[in-house]
């Protein structure tokens, strides 16, 4: 029996609608590219194609950031995309090198023992050993491999990597050249060759990006969703696409429990209710649409196998909780003091009341 893979590349997963956009596509494509930019935009925001495809939407906030993105990738600067944890920036730019490029597999993931190798280039050892530096020898990076066939090449959280081995990229986005001088040759990007990057620009322990490289990129801040309901449809979306990916018949969330969840995290976020007419104290947790994401799927699995398939605020809330302690052992006491200050007084909210206040 052949072994099912848990998450596709975006390629993988959404390759009819990228056949369908492809075959309908009749604008002129940039050398290398798989799509016209205004064909990857529609793959990114959604729409409906002549032939009756649909195409789903990948990105529900603002169309100008995206058509910002995708201006960058055609022109001399990178893409970084910015923003606190769970804004969906490694999600935009997997969609957008699988629209661009056909291919979202070259992927450099950023850590504080990256070496110069894995951005540039190295050696097979035995190879060095057994007959000194040669093209036989030699072990291209991701980078070096989208250089030569004109893709994008993405490199997750850049800021974790130290800022003497993030220099290493400046040769390669400003002269978009990589010089090899063990083998006295240099390789030259191909049309079509750009990368994305992503940070995380609240996060712990990273490090700062020196100036000479900033100005290689075009920077793009990801928001948060401008509107409940923006958010609202996110997560909806995410945890559908969830669901039938783990093929086991989850109980349904009622929208009125993914509207409170969401309705909970903004106000934490913003340190007032949604209608502005009182404030409260904020949580230091992003409490991000990727958290709420992730803390229903749990929920909907927990109430699975544990609940008798009944999804309800005893189940749900015990992952906002964590969150919160993950962040401080405080903030749990912000969640408290919001449940008695805000919750209380809403009658709708009895259930969701009762829950925080036995498991606080």
């Amino acid at each position: 029996m052949a072994l099912e893979i848990i998450r596709p590349f975006a390629e993988e997963q959404y390759a009819n609608e990228i056949q369908a956009l492809i075959q309908q596509d009749h604008l002129p494509k940039p050398r290398n590219w798989k799509l016209s930019p205004a064909a990857v935009l529609v793959y990114m925001t959604g729409g409906k194609l002549a032939d009756g495809t649909v195409i789903s939407t990948k990105y529900y906030g603002s169309r100008r950031t995206l058509e910002l993105a995708i201006a960058t990738l055609l022109s001399d600067r990178a893409l970084l995309l910015t923003g606190i944890p769970g804004t969906a920036k490694t999600w935009v730019a997997e969609h957008l090198t699988a629209a661009v490029s056909g291919d979202s597999s070259l992927l450099i993931q950023g850590t504080t023992g990256i070496s110069e190798d894995q951005l540039r280039y190295g050696w097979n050892y035995a190879a060095l050993l057994a007959g000194g530096p040669s093209e036989q020898a030699l072990v291209p990076s991701p980078v070096m491999r989208a250089m030569e066939s004109g893709q994008i090449v993405r490199l997750e959280e850049l800021t974790r990597i130290p800022t003497e081995i993030q220099d290493a990229l400046i040769t390669v986005l400003s002269e978009k050249t990589l010089p090899i001088p063990e083998l006295n040759r240099q390789v030259h990007a191909v049309q079509g060759f750009n990368l994305i990057a992503t940070a995380n620009d609240q996060d712990k322990g990273i490090y700062e990006m020196s100036a000479a490289l900033k100005r290689r990129f075009n920077i793009v801040v990801m928001p948060l969703p401008a509107t409940l309901e923006e958010e609202v449809q996110i997560v909806q979306n995410r945890v559908t696409e969830m669901e039938r990916m783990l093929e086991i018949p989850l109980p349904e969330i009622k929208a009125r429990q993914m509207e409170q969840l969401v309705t909970l995290f903004r106000e934490l976020r913003d340190g007032k209710t949604l209608d502005g007419k009182q404030k409260i104290r904020s949580s230091k947790a992003h409490l991000s649409p990727a958290e709420a994401i992730s803390i229903l799927h749990h929920a909907r699995i927990h109430s699975h196998y544990f609940n008798k398939n009944q999804l309800s605020a005893d189940q749900i809330l015990p992952g906002v909780i964590n969150a919160l302690r993950h962040i401080d052992e405080d903030e749990p006491a912000v969640l408290q003091e919001y449940n008695e200050t805000i919750l209380k007084k809403r009658s709708d909210w009895k259930d969701w009341y009762q829950a925080l206040k036995e498991l606080l």
